[in-house]
């Protein structure tokens, strides 16, 4: 079972529920807002991917940030507590199945990941 992983309106997070949509993949959504992140959850992530991709920082959450607490995450410890605070901040979506994961969207990279199941 795929779960993914983000935030419900989110315009890339729109495309990638389209996507699964149109190719008949189930999965399970987990919204941040209303599902929650926890120091757990995070870990988890973060044993399939690394917490820098894990952390958008091209985002508008990113950019509001004061330069001084940016300037602050600069490890795994630091980032999962920005996150913690910030759920948005977190790249989005996140799709994950056993322990595989892919971060972002594109159709191309979604094609590749579900066909090439292990």
């Amino acid at each position: 079972m795929y779960i993914i992983y983000g935030i419900k309106n989110c315009d890339t997070m729109k495309k990638a529920f389209a996507w699964l949509d149109t190719h008949q993949v189930k999965y399970q959504f987990h919204n941040y807002k209303t599902d929650g992140v926890s120091t757990d959850l995070l870990r988890s992530f973060l044993q399939l991917v690394d917490w820098q991709s894990l952390l958008n920082t091209r985002g508008t959450t990113w950019r509001k940030l004061d330069e001084s607490v940016r300037a602050q995450i600069n490890n795994e410890d630091a980032a999962i507590k920005i996150m913690l605070a910030n759920p948005s901040i977190i790249k989005r979506p996140l799709l994950i199945e056993s322990n595989r994961a892919l971060l972002g969207f594109s159709d191309q990279s979604y094609a590749q990941f579900i066909t090439h199941k292990k």
